[in-house]
């Protein structure tokens, strides 16, 4: 399956996740940027809230592609404990990069949200959402952080996904559902004709749009 675009990705990916709609407990969460614009689909099919759960890694210095741990939305910080058992790295260390971090997430947290405050999720059904999942690092570290927040249940929803990411997913989320598993895989970007990377105004007025519970947009 080819996706036209995330919009036609998430009204697809909506369709599997019916079951939620119109669930007064239900609120979607899309993962910046590429996730914003299926996310919003998958709201506005189920009736629910939408917002964005921004999550950071904490690179290891000098080997920022290890993830020694995450931050996200809401104050959370989750440690890679596995990472810090094998490498020493001082505590202050890991608080230097986790400052920095924190700052980007800040700014990022105030470019989509504004004044409006974090959703509250503790007690949700928390749909998190992403365009799709390779090695699913970032989602996993979404649903570490959102688990600290004590919402009633997890469901990761993806268009498109590795088929052993979305297996590990399962065991990590209440549910995961990947609307197409294709193998071999390659990249999520293979599995959509127009990949072009989503702005930070598209992610904007999309939420603009969500709050405003406007009809959904034509994009592409």
């Amino acid at each position: 399956m080819i996706f036209r675009n995330r919009s036609d990705a998430g009204r697809k990916l909506a369709a599997r996740l019916a079951a939620y709609r119109d669930n007064p407990d239900v609120l979607v969460l899309g993962l910046p940027r590429g996730g914003v614009p299926v996310a919003f689909e998958v709201a506005q099919a189920l009736h629910a809230p939408l917002d964005v759960f921004l999550v950071r890694k904490l690179g290891v210095p000098g080997h920022e592609e290890l993830a020694m741990g995450a931050i996200a939305s809401g104050g959370v910080r989750v440690l890679n404990e596995e990472v810090l058992q094998a490498l020493p790295i001082p505590q202050r260390v890991i608080d230097a990069v986790a400052a920095e971090e924190s700052r980007e997430l800040d700014r990022r947290e105030r470019l989509y949200r504004g004044a409006r405050e974090p959703p509250d999720v503790r007690d949700r059904i928390v749909i998190l959402v992403d365009d799709g999942l390779a090695t699913g690092s970032t989602m996993r570290a979404a649903v570490k952080a959102l688990r600290q927040l004590h919402p009633a249940r997890i469901v990761v929803a993806v268009p498109v996904g590795a088929p052993e990411t979305c297996a590990e997913l399962q065991l990590e989320a209440d549910e995961a559902i990947c609307a197409t598993t294709p193998d071999p895989f390659y990249a999520v970007g293979n599995w959509y004709a127009d990949f072009e990377p989503t702005s930070d105004e598209e992610v904007q007025a999309l939420l603009a749009q969500a709050q405003d519970g406007a009809a959904a947009p034509v994009l592409g």
